[in-house]
């Protein structure tokens, strides 16, 4: 077929051609006396994106899944009490994860649509008197239902307690996309990957640390060996890896992370913001309603939306995909074929997000939802056009 296949999933993401071409290189010597003059200012403006001053960041060869494992299994121990809550399919695959890891999880089970319950948060920790709860984990953007967290309230909730806790985030999906300060907010362990707002390939885990996530992992008793942060420390500090690392994606990160100072992360954050808006008020146009149930809940890069009932959302996806050559997401776990989902992160503009949802609306309609043609696209057009005069930070 003619043309493009747009891809708008909520991962991977589309890549910037900069970043196509910094990884289309020979492969090179990954313990050459010269590869630290790549790996070592990596590691320090890799720190910028996640706003830890005082801290260190690890970059795995993985996926954001492998940096999940190596945050618990550096920092907890066997049989600690950790508590999390589970409302979409990611915060439920991380509580999976720290079941088969053998932690003893005290899980909080959330409406699908909504995010972190930071009141019965804050009452589970007033009442841990003998602080047995050793880590709190907050998933900030729950890719399958399109609701992000408030990342800043879970540090609040562990302060007002006085809770020595360590406070985890999964930002797989949100950092490098939306608000994020791991300094400012407290956060010990924040996760993420390649493959979202860092426009890469799917291939490289992020993980960064707190200076007290670091003390604990020197007590930390849970057997590592791949993901351990001694190995990882000694090799970094002078710029290798303790294996062969990913190469050709540290080229590709060279020139994300250069793309991304050039904008300015208070932009990209504006820009996020904005091109999220436009979808919101697509969906509004449509007569239809977003998997979150409120707009404190809304995800500035992820929209999950509702199909009506009788509608199965996975023929919208495979109408979009075969008839119209683009890649929306599908509905996961309890949301599967309820939902259909517009990834609107990364690098995109607003051509970009209108060409999703003209694919949107041609598909839903092919599908039988009821709509007025060119609603939805005309509903983000307007608001495109209305917001395109708003200030924005100067890059730094």
């Amino acid at each position: 077929m003619a043309g493009f296949t747009h891809l708008f999933i909520p991962g991977p993401t589309n890549i910037p051609e900069q970043v196509r071409q910094a990884m289309n290189l020979p492969m090179e010597d990954m313990r050459a006396a010269s590869f630290p003059d790549l790996t070592l200012p990596l590691f320090e403006d890799i720190k910028k994106v996640f706003k830890n001053e005082t801290g260190r960041v690890f970059i795995y060869p993985s996926s954001g899944t492998g940096a999940w494992e190596a945050a618990m299994t550096n920092v907890l121990s066997p049989g600690d009490s950790v508590l999390m809550s589970r409302f979409g399919q990611f915060s439920h695959l991380w509580v999976d994860m720290a079941e088969r890891l053998g932690f003893e999880v005290e899980v909080i089970d959330c409406e699908w649509g909504t995010g972190v319950p930071l009141e019965l948060y804050a009452e589970r920790l007033k009442a841990d008197k003998a602080h047995r709860i050793k880590a709190v984990f907050c998933t900030q953007n729950e890719t399958a239902t399109g609701v992000t967290s408030d990342v800043a309230g879970c540090r609040a909730v562990l302060d007002e307690a006085n809770h020595p806790a360590l406070l985890f985030v999964d930002g797989v999906s949100s950092i490098g996309s939306i608000d994020f300060r791991q300094e400012e907010w407290g956060v010990d362990c924040a996760v993420s990957g390649s493959q979202k707002g860092f426009m890469l390939p799917a291939g490289l885990g992020f993980l960064s640390v707190s200076k007290k996530a670091l003390v604990a992992s020197r007590s930390a008793t849970h057997r590592r060996c791949f993901f351990s942060f001694e190995d990882m420390i000694r090799a970094n500090d002078a710029g290798y890896f303790p294996y062969t690392p990913a190469t050709q994606l540290l080229r590709g990160l060279r020139a994300s992370l250069d793309l991304i100072a050039e904008e300015g992360l208070e932009n990209i954050f504006v820009r996020h913001h904005r091109l999220a808006e436009g979808v919101r008020k697509a969906v509004d146009a449509w007569g239809l309603k977003l998997c979150a149930r409120a707009p404190k809940w809304h995800s500035d890069t992820v929209s999950a939306i509702l199909v009506p009932d009788g509608i199965d959302s996975g023929d919208v996806v495979k109408r979009a995909y075969r008839s119209y050559q683009t890649s929306l997401g599908g509905g996961l776990n309890k949301v599967f074929g309820k939902v259909f989902r517009i990834g609107h992160l990364g690098w995109l503009n607003e051509v970009m997000v209108l060409a999703s949802l003209s694919a949107a609306e041609m598909a839903l309609l092919d599908c039988g939802v009821r709509l007025a043609p060119g609603s939805g696209v005309g509903a983000a057009i307007q608001h495109f056009r209305a917001s395109a005069a708003l200030p924005v930070a100067e890059a730094a």
